[in-house]
């Protein structure tokens, strides 16, 4: 077993004919997701943009879907009419009452999208190109063993107008990083492990749960290090990433949303022990006073084969 986790560059998997033809040859299906919520003001330029360079000049893609998380704005519109087929999220699984989350997005797309390998690509990325999807497919394309990849990436910090090139990721850095290196200290070395932009074999994601809701991300990096190791591991450098940047109050409860699922997973694994179930609310100071604002995430089941839609 490999020591670090492989690492690339975007470039080493240019030109795009290349991983067409490795697509072609392996007679893989690829499907795009984007799990969305009131995002109308990037949603349609990265679906115009993966659809036309992914899609028609390129056969990389063979589904763009939306996972519309009941947006109240043109989101769905302008996903839409770009080329996306946009799919709301309570419509699928519905026997299964998952609460609303982009994990329960991320695991319902499951259901309804074919591909062989999956790429989740976030809706807020503002400065979004082709590099953010095809870096993660060239390693699944060029690597039988590897079975999940994260972007990796510089993420500055945007604040009324002013760019700082070094606080992006601060959840990442004040508390994943921390807990990652003491408990798995191999996976401290994702650059990125809350990347919203990955690509996974579907054999592999149907074989793990889903947190609902923020602890999504860092539950999909511990359950397939579980089952696959550092092998079934890559990271792509893309370089320079843009979004939406959250208030520190949202930070704090997205902190609070990983956090427990990182305790729930050392009490899985018998590394931790908690005599009373922790407290499930996050508490913040707010412009009224104190406010409670209790987690909601859920572990959602391995989807079994057989169940994906249109199959």
């Amino acid at each position: 077993m490999p020591q670090t986790i492989r690492t690339f560059k975007h470039e080493a998997f240019l030109p795009l004919r290349r991983l067409v033809d490795l697509k072609r040859m392996q007679r893989q299906k690829i499907s795009l997701v984007v799990p969305a919520r009131n995002e109308e003001g990037t949603i349609g330029d990265i679906i115009t943009l993966a659809r036309k360079e992914l899609h028609e000049n390129n056969t990389l893609l063979d589904e763009i879907v939306v996972m519309d998380g009941g947006s109240t704005d043109a989101t769905v519109q302008r996903a839409a009419q770009a080329g996306a087929d946009v799919v709301e999220v309570e419509s699928v699984a519905v026997e299964h009452h998952a609460p609303p989350g982009k994990g329960t997005a991320l695991w319902k797309s499951l259901f309804v999208t074919k591909g062989d390998i999956v790429v989740c690509v976030d809706a807020d990325i503002r400065n979004f190109s082709e590099r953010f999807i095809y870096g993660v497919l060239g390693p699944l394309l060029t690597n039988d063993a590897i079975v999940f990849v994260k972007g990796a990436y510089r993420r500055p910090l945007v604040l009324e107008g002013v760019a700082d090139e070094n606080y992006g990721g601060r959840v990442t850095e004040i508390l994943v990083r921390p807990l990652l290196s003491a408990f798995y200290p191999a996976l401290a070395r994702l650059y990125q492990p809350l990347a919203g932009e990955y690509a996974f074999r579907r054999e592999a994601a149907e074989r793990v749960p889903f947190f609902s809701g923020y602890g999504v991300e860092i539950g999909l990096v511990m359950d397939m290090y579980r089952l696959w190791g550092l092998e079934g591991f890559a990271q792509v450098d893309m370089g320079v990433r843009y979004h939406r940047n959250r208030s520190g109050v949202e930070l704090g409860r997205m902190a609070f949303g990983i956090m427990r699922a990182v305790l729930r997973r050392l009490e899985d694994e018998g590394r931790a022990h908690f005599p009373e179930e922790p407290y499930n609310t996050m508490i913040s100071p707010g412009l009224s006073g104190w406010e409670d604002m209790p987690l909601i995430d859920v572990e959602l089941p391995p989807v079994q084969r057989g169940v994906r839609g249109g199959e």
